[in-house]
């Protein structure tokens, strides 16, 4: 699959895969700054994207920030929908006193793109039965 990208910024980086295994891309900020405790940053990627129709690009976390310096996107996911044409940021917050530097060129997050089905909704009178039925919130671990 190609994905079209625009660079709003000359120091912009393209973004990457890490390793031949990797599911996700880095993406890289044009910005510093310093996240810590109980704040958050907005930062830019200087990157807009042209999505391709019936696909969704999904911004998560990365796994270093997360486990080392309590660090994570603020949203959990950021969703890039096909018809967005805006510049993709992030905005990262700090669950700890650990916090992180940040300085441009840093990875700051991690997307992959992904097809989807449009779904239409057919509303019912009754669903069909499961052997799990209406157990939730912790009912399979029982």
């Amino acid at each position: 699959m190609r994905v079209k990208l625009k660079k709003l910024s000359d120091n912009a980086r393209i973004p990457e895969y890490a390793t031949n295994g990797s599911a996700c891309f880095d993406l890289f900020t044009t910005d510093d700054g310093l996240v810590h405790e109980s704040s958050s940053l907005v930062l830019g990627t200087g990157l807009a994207f042209e999505v391709p129709k019936d696909h969704v690009m999904l911004v998560f976390s990365r796994s270093g920030d997360g486990f080392q310096r309590d660090v994570r996107l603020s949203n959990c996911v950021g969703v890039i929908d096909s018809d967005y044409r805006g510049e993709l940021k992030v905005k990262l917050a700090a669950d700890s006193v650990i916090g992180r530097v940040v300085k441009a060129g840093d990875r700051v997050a991690q997307a992959l793109v992904l097809k989807y089905d449009r779904v239409t909704f057919d509303q019912v009178g009754v669903l069909s039965d499961t052997s799990r039925g209406e157990g939730g919130f912790g009912s399979t671990g029982r």
